[in-house]
């Protein structure tokens, strides 16, 4: 039967990890339909084991009680078929019956972020994703692909219900018509049950961290070292008034040209980002200039602002020397004193490296020229 809703302005997306107790996907949609407002889905998806596969099949879909509950409940009984439930394959392609070994975790941890990162790809989809079902290791990486790849109207629930229910296997969702169950030689009322959906908050780490890698663990390296760096990175200010330069505790004091230069570098990161909303650049260099841009008369006229703080008495005879702008021999030139001389500042490699003006793409003129430093650490002052 068909669901008889308001349409969401989202395709709704139910995620499911799940093991031997298929009673959690009926618990689950039914606090959702019955939260405000209410979520009905156009999709299931229930990652599992071949071993899971057929306990869904059996007790959920054979038994008939997922059609039954959705025709209580007016929910859309065609989206769960065969094709919903996804069982976890290795790398040959076949079917894993249970997750024992150390292989079969790491294969768990790859498959379920391969298909939340691929679910995740299209904005007109809003993920609900549960973490009720299935072993502790399923939930987790369920939990954490969503960290990664869920974006700001993605949804992580765990569903909880009352105690006496949880444990009985012939309790799947609350009838509006009351059914009595045996447990143990106790009757219970199938109406007296409470089904609560708790949803999780989790850290979204999409595109604020670079996200290319495709196994579970290549990512969380990945994601670790782009934490690290964004939190590593000292403080980069520069003092026009008295030409020096600030990375942490130390600093240095640049000549007039180089300090300009910098400076230009510094605010085409500040001022011409491509992505303003991303919190972290990381290893983007979209906005970085080359140096034919900068060679420009209108460029070093954007240049000679900031020079005329730096040496107000020079910059008629700058503006005169270069007048129809900087050649690109004196910028190459001043570009490699710089980086000679924040090395020198930091005696640190890798921490050069971020701070120093260094090339993306090379090409005679037209390379592409820029600091890596993230731009929520530059102070101009």
């Amino acid at each position: 039967m068909k669901r008889k809703a308001p349409k969401s302005r989202f395709k709704e997306v139910l995620i499911f990890v799940a093991g031997t107790t298929p009673q959690i996907i009926t618990e689950t949609i039914y606090a959702l339909i019955h939260q405000k407002p209410p979520v009905y889905p156009d999709e299931i998806n229930i990652i599992t084991t071949s071993h899971g596969a057929k306990v869904i099949k059996k007790n959920l879909m054979d038994s008939g009680i997922f059609k039954d509950f959705c025709s209580e409940f007016n929910v859309s009984d065609n989206i769960l078929n065969d094709g919903a439930v996804i069982i976890i394959k290795d790398n040959r392609r076949k079917s894993i019956d249970d997750i024992r070994s150390d292989r079969d975790n790491e294969l768990l941890g790859d498959f379920i972020s391969d298909f939340i990162r691929e679910k995740a790809e299209d904005d007109n989809t809003r993920l609900h994703c549960s973490l009720a079902g299935g072993r502790k290791t399923m939930s987790f990486y369920m939990g954490s692909a969503l960290q990664f790849f869920g974006r700001p109207w993605d949804k992580l629930y765990h569903v909880l219900v009352t105690p006496e229910f949880e444990s009985n296997s012939a309790f799947y969702y609350r009838p509006k018509k009351n059914k009595v169950l045996k447990v143990d030689g106790k009757s219970l009322n199938a109406r007296d049950a409470e089904i609560y959906l708790a949803e999780l908050p989790f850290i979204r780490l999409r595109d604020k961290i670079t996200l290319e890698s495709r196994s579970f663990r290549a990512l969380v390296k990945e994601g670790q070292k782009d934490i690290d760096i964004a939190m590593m990175q000292p403080e980069l200010r520069v003092k026009l008034s008295d030409r020096t330069l600030h990375i942490g505790q130390k600093s240095a004091r640049l000549a007039p040209l180089h300090l300009m230069i910098y400076l230009a570098y510094l605010r085409y990161k500040l001022n011409h980002c491509k992505y303003p909303d991303r919190l972290y650049c990381l290893d983007c260099t979209d906005c970085f200039p080359s140096m034919l841009e900068l060679s420009t008369k209108t460029a070093l006229e954007e240049m000679a602002k900031d020079y005329m703080i730096i040496a107000p008495s020079r910059v008629e005879d700058l503006m005169y020397k270069y007048k129809d702008g900087l050649p690109l021999d004196v910028i190459r030139q001043s570009v490699s004193k710089i980086k000679k001389a924040i090395r020198s500042m930091l005696a640190d490699d890798a921490l050069s490296a971020c701070y120093s003006i260094n090339t993306s793409h090379r090409r005679y003129a037209a390379s592409r020229h820029g600091v890596r430093v993230e731009k929520g650490k530059i102070r101009i002052e």
